[in-house]
């Protein structure tokens, strides 16, 4: 059983970790790559905008996993 809480804490941290968490690896470091170029992009300031979106995008798709995971495999809401 995979807790929603703890995937979107883990993201909170860095993007990418909750998807690990979940056991989507190839997402996870797609996203954990993704998130370090955006940071490395803040020095020519397109990044202010890629990095919020990807970790905020990150946080709810490893939260909404998590809990699609629990309904499939366990059928817990």
């Amino acid at each position: 059983m995979k807790s929603p809480g703890v995937a979107a804490v883990l993201c909170f941290f860095y993007c990418g970790l909750g998807q690990i968490y979940n056991g989507q690896i190839a997402k996870g470091i797609l996203l954990f790559c993704a998130y370090s170029l955006s940071l490395g992009l803040m020095l020519v300031l397109i990044g202010f905008v890629l990095a919020p979106l990807l970790w905020i995008y990150g946080m709810y798709d490893a939260y909404s996993t998590a809990e699609a995971h629990n309904r499939r495999s366990f059928g817990v809401r």
